[in-house]
């Protein structure tokens, strides 16, 4: 078993002061493999503490001195990459070839494109060329808590840590509690690169404990949240009482629309997508919606890509779906899929249960529901597991009502070999992205990635990333020759 029950608090590896002892579960064996602490009340004040003094001389620094940091972070991340892959593989249950690939790449994507951004990115500007005395600051907000998920872990760490270090901020990282061995490896890397000490503390937790202590504490000057919209309604809530700036980035129930003159692999390609990373994705096409012309054909095809998605375990090599995150999630998918068949949902594919030949392990059979209607369960709440509800539609304006008839509004997807008609319907969908005709964002090449409604608030990535870590501040009478 192996102990991980170390923060990382001002620049050195602390045992905890108030911790609990957390076990950190495969979910392809359901075996602990090794043991975190969940940190108390004492040991958040002692990380916001350290963040707190470190901020008036970090905040200072220049640009080309946070360049420099997040270069040398960069070249570390690189040469222990495998190690990364590993991590994430054994403790959410990512394929490894998922784990070294896209799960760790998109990591370094964020950092290289976070580097590229600060490059030209201009802390003082003046306000226009009409008003030479009138000068723009952008200044780092202050100490800001970073709450993290675990199912892209490294992708939601990068965005955050990485942008929180190039605005000039200080942080408190409270990673996900089932993907927190990821997060220790990344502090590593920080310590390694040598970053000045309190810049970057990591102290493990859960949303209960550690999340809503950084959330109410009074020197947090900030919270950046990843993860369901009902955690980010108790943290803005938290928030209130200290006025500190909450960014969201929420749940999904990304719509997929297929007109009629879609391509071939239209729905094959949407299908799968929405199995990638066994479902486990906010942004994920779970709502299929066909036109009738279209439709039985769509069924077929989509029974088709769900029979031929291969599901095993995370440590074998391959295109396959690994298991869910833990029991809890398991359990719920299994609850959601109960739900869609007791309310007449048409099961085409997959259905309760585990996939034939893995009976351990948090393994779901890649699902999917024909003639939903958009009142049910399935097609209503955001499941987090490779279940996909379809529906049809007759017109365009009925497609983008039910696209839009959601709480959510992260991403959609349009498939129309028309362009005229894809720059329209793309134009009135309510959600912070849209993909259209298999062109999914490379989600780190500073793209904004965030939402509309309950989906969030804010955006993560690019020059809107580094933004969201800055205040703004306007400086009257400025003598320009200074």
């Amino acid at each position: 078993m192996r102990d991980a029950r170390k923060f990382y608090i001002n620049g050195s590896w602390v045992d905890p002061v108030d911790g609990t002892d957390h076990a950190i579960v495969n979910p392809s064996n359901e075996e602990a493999y090794a043991t975190i602490s969940l940190g108390g009340q004492a040991d958040t004040d002692a990380a916001v503490a350290a963040a707190k003094s470190a901020f008036a001389s970090w905040s200072n620094t220049s640009k080309a001195e946070r360049i420099k940091y997040l270069n040398k972070i960069l070249e570390i991340y690189i040469s222990r990459s495998k190690e990364m892959g590993l991590a994430q593989s054994e403790e959410m249950g990512a394929p490894i070839d998922l784990g070294e690939g896209l799960q760790t790449v998109i990591g370094q994507v964020h950092i290289e494109a976070f580097i590229k951004t600060l490059e030209t990115f201009e802390f003082e500007r003046p306000l226009s060329a009409d008003a030479p005395n009138d000068r723009i600051f952008y200044e780092p907000v202050g100490v800001c808590g970073l709450i993290t998920p675990w199912n892209w872990p490294m992708n939601q760490v990068t965005l955050k840590v990485i942008a929180a270090i190039a605005a000039g901020c200080t942080m408190v990282l409270k990673p996900s509690e089932e993907s927190p061995i990821s997060a220790l490896l990344f502090a590593e890397y920080v310590d390694e690169a040598g970053l000045p000490a309190g810049v970057f503390n990591l102290v493990n937790g859960d949303g209960a404990g550690v999340g809503s202590q950084l959330s109410a504490h009074q020197d947090v000057d900030m919270i950046s949240f990843t993860g369901s919209t009902r955690a980010g309604k108790l943290i803005t809530k938290s928030a209130a009482d200290t006025i500190k700036r909450v960014t969201l980035e929420l749940g999904g129930k990304g719509a997929n629309i297929i007109f009629e003159d879609a391509d071939d692999e239209a729905v094959a390609r949407g299908a799968t997508h929405c199995f990638d990373n066994t479902g486990q994705s906010c942004n994920a096409p779970t709502r299929m919606l066909v036109h009738r012309s279209r439709y039985d054909r769509a069924v077929e095809e989509a029974k088709a890509a769900a029979e031929a998605q291969k599901v095993n375990l995370a440590s074998e090599r391959g295109t396959h779906i690994g298991p869910l995150v833990n029991e809890a999630q398991f359990n719920k998918v299994q609850d959601m899929i109960a739900a869609g068949i007791k309310e007449g949902a048409k099961l085409i594919a997959g259905g309760p249960g585990r996939p034939e030949g893995l009976n351990r392990g948090y393994f779901v059979r890649p699902t999917v529901f024909a003639d939903c209607t958009n009142e049910m369960t399935v097609m209503r709440d955001e499941i987090f597991g490779p279940v996909l509800s379809m529906m049809s539609f007759e017109t365009e304006e009925e497609a983008i009502a039910l696209a839009n008839d959601t709480p959510y509004g992260l991403t959609n997807y349009v498939q129309t070999q028309d362009p005229v008609r894809a720059n329209r319907v793309a134009k009135q969908l309510r959600s912070g992205m849209v993909e259209m005709n298999g062109n999914f964002r490379s989600a780190g090449e500073g793209c904004p990635f965030g939402g509309y409604k309950q989906s969030g608030n804010g955006r993560e990535g690019g020059v809107w990333g580094i933004e969201e870590f800055l205040e703004v501040k306007e400086v009257g009478g400025w003598n320009p020759e200074s």
